[in-house]
């Protein structure tokens, strides 16, 4: 691979995975970075990911062969400008160099690189991977892993950046797939924005109406609490993407709203067989989805466990699993059990940590259930 020194303009997240992923693919790479808070980025320089950090957004080196944009989406559009401004950038560094953002929308940055002339040297660029929480100190190589990356080249990008770029997405192990911009944010409107505002209002419309002593609240667990974990997002970063993708949200959820009310209807018209009908097509559909790469919404690595209730039982399943040095996320007491899950849940960091937690806790005789 010809691509050798690298500059990330702001490092939370995803930028500070792929720096991450980058540099453990890739030790001999140069790996800079632009805060306007450097001192935000210390432990990029203490952990050896970064090379440099600097506060001044167009200090790059002249041989830096990736820009990468990592701000919110709405910040990227700024930062892409301002590198445009910069007559040293658009004379010795553009002319052999590519641009690339981690944005979830795409239509508005391409606008953007091509109304500044950006058009040969940009590649809009998605990787569908995330964490509950945000930052660099949550930054993470292994969240790129089996994630796909979208790709989003325009009809002017030139092909050998795309090349190039395609073959860094497979060394950092992620799975690169292209697009065109329009189709990804069409796409990522129905799999991840719609999805998000879904699960916020849903949180919202159990708040708004439950009773004062909270019911509905004590016994939201289980398949509620999953289908409704993103709601607790970032609320500045989706109302950037919100405000930057608005149509093909509103296209999508119009569409839902449409099947939502097909629903009420067919309760209205004691339409049962058409509702059982229902789950059986979406159920054969769900089922089909490809197992292959992760998607846009974080990944979820938890088992549940059928404990005896008794003083000790889940302190010695933690010792059997630290003396193997697996390290647990989180764990409780499942109290609403309504899929039959096992009364213990534990939830892993990665999926080797889950997968190599099976054998060990079923040969000390419980039973466990994979969360999948």
């Amino acid at each position: 691979m010809e691509l050798k020194k690298f500059h990330f303009i702001a490092l939370g997240l995803i930028g500070g995975s792929i720096a991450k992923a980058i540099r453990k693919a890739c030790p001999d790479a140069v790996i800079n970075a632009y805060a306007r808070h450097p001192e935000k980025l210390k432990a990029g320089l203490e952990d050896k990911t970064l090379d440099r950090v600097t506060d001044i957004i167009t200090d790059l080196d002249f041989d830096t062969d990736v820009v990468f944009l990592c701000a919110p989406t709405g910040s990227n559009l700024e930062n892409l400008e301002a590198l445009s401004k910069n007559e040293f950038f658009m004379t010795q560094i553009l002319p052999r160099c590519l641009i690339t953002d981690v944005g979830s929308v795409k239509s508005d940055i391409q606008k953007k690189a091509d109304s500044l002339g950006l058009s040969e040297h940009f590649l809009g660029g998605h990787p569908m991977t995330g964490k509950e929480k945000s930052g660099y100190e949550n930054a993470d190589d292994a969240i790129l892993e089996n994630a796909y990356y979208i790709l989003t080249p325009s009809d002017k990008t030139e092909k050998k950046y795309t090349d190039e770029f395609e073959e860094l997405v497979k060394l950092i192990h992620a799975i690169p797939l292209k697009a065109a911009p329009d189709e990804h944010d069409k796409a990522t409107a129905a799999i991840s924005h719609v999805p998000h505002l879904i699960a916020a209002s849903l949180v919202k419309s159990v708040k708004d109406n439950d009773n004062e002593e909270h019911f509905m609240k004590t016994i939201a667990a289980g398949g509620f609490k999953d289908i409704t974990r993103i709601a607790s997002s970032d609320p500045a970063m989706w109302k950037s993407i919100c405000k930057s993708n608005t149509d093909n949200i509103r296209d999508f959820l119009h569409s839902y709203i449409a099947e939502l009310n097909e629903v009420d209807k067919m309760l209205a018209e004691n339409r049962f067989d058409d509702i059982a009908d229902l789950f059986s097509e979406t159920g054969k559909y769900r089922s089909s989805m490809t197992s292959k790469g992760k998607g846009p919404l974080p990944e979820i690595f938890r088992i549940f466990v059928d404990i005896p209730d008794e003083p000790g039982a889940i302190a010695g399943i933690a010792a059997l699993l630290a003396l193997r040095k697996i390290s647990i996320k989180n764990t409780g007491i499942n109290h609403n059990r309504e899929q039959a899950e096992g009364a213990l849940y534990i939830e892993f960091y990665d999926e080797a940590s889950m997968r190599a937690s099976l054998p060990l806790i079923k040969a000390a005789g419980y039973s466990v259930l994979v969360d999948e």
